[in-house]
């Protein structure tokens, strides 16, 4: 393993086809996202709010409902790349390496093999260093993380709930979790890398290589019920490099002021001041309660006692 970082993690001729982007370059490109906001869009205009609001790059995806969840339209796709001058990121099911090809035909500059959509392959993920586009997956943990990365990953996203319930909880629950083990890792004796290796089942060398950067080797977002400024903040001071915004953000009276708003704390996430200003004057951001009945702890009133 060389000295260079992240972008060495593999040098075996198994994946110099000249014809592919080496992974170092794939991992250099998703670096370029670092410090930014990735918005959800479903519709060209709402890819044209998030681009007027400062995202540093666009996930296409479907409208929800009910069905299979599938690979978007390939001419939404071209008809989002042809109103914004913005990196375009799709999603792909896992282990759909088909759809992976169809998107990367067509020009998309990220390919997000993502976990919401219906699994096509439960068994296996796409082989990522069959692709010049960078690939973007997602964990919920540090190894899970570094399999990705092995596979071929640019790009992770520690994820949390993403079925739109506006809720944070598992978020930070799992980016506490991969940073925490992350702190371990560093801390830790050479002789006991090993160990820790075969535990959370991640190959040595990429393991060896966050502990000397006390880092994931790649580029590490966030995802998952963040839809306010405040939100995008937490994750940002808790170690991550950026976050991923869902579609349910357009969701209200004034959608370019949300997501300027969450770019903004982004940007700014260790001012409170600037986040104080950013939080004012937004819509409740999602509706209803965010807690199921497992969570909530119950009151005895005092007429009781």
């Amino acid at each position: 393993m060389e000295e260079d970082g992240a972008v060495t993690v593999y040098s075996g001729s198994a994946i110099t086809d000249t014809k592919k982007n080496s992974f170092s370059i794939k991992v250099g490109i998703a670096q370029m996202l670092r410090g930014g906001a990735i918005a959800e869009v479903t519709t060209v205009n709402q890819a044209k709010i998030a681009e007027s609001a400062g995202v540093c790059c666009l996930v296409v995806s479907e409208p929800k409902g009910p069905g299979i969840s599938r690979m978007p339209d390939p001419s939404l796709i071209k008809e989002i790349k042809q109103a914004v001058a913005l990196p375009v990121m799709a999603k792909a099911r896992v282990g759909h390496f088909v759809e992976a090809q169809i998107l990367e035909a067509i020009g998309v500059d990220y390919i997000d093999e993502s976990e919401i959509l219906a699994l096509a392959d439960e068994d296996h993920f796409v082989n990522k260093h069959n692709f010049r586009a960078p690939f973007v997956c997602g964990c919920r943990d540090l190894g899970e993380a570094l399999r990705r990365v092995r596979e071929g990953a640019a790009m992770v996203r520690t994820q949390g709930d993403l079925s739109g319930t506006g809720s944070i909880v598992d978020t930070v629950h799992n980016v506490r979790k991969v940073m925490g083990d992350i702190r371990i890792l560093s801390n830790m004796d050479d002789d006991e890398v090993f160990t820790f290796s075969k535990k959370i089942g991640a190959p040595y060398d990429i393991v060896a290589q966050t502990k000397q950067m006390g880092r994931l080797p790649v580029v590490h977002f966030a995802a998952g019920g963040i839809v306010t400024p405040a939100d995008a903040a937490l994750m940002m001071q808790l170690g991550c490099d950026g976050v991923f915004v869902g579609s349910d953000i357009f969701n209200c009276s004034d959608p370019y002021k949300k997501v300027r708003a969450i770019v903004q704390a982004v940007r700014n996430y260790n001012d409170p001041h600037i986040l104080a200003a950013a939080s004012s004057g937004l819509e409740e951001a999602m509706g209803g309660l965010n807690l199921n009945e497992n969570r909530v702890e119950r009151f005895v009133s005092d007429e009781n006692y």
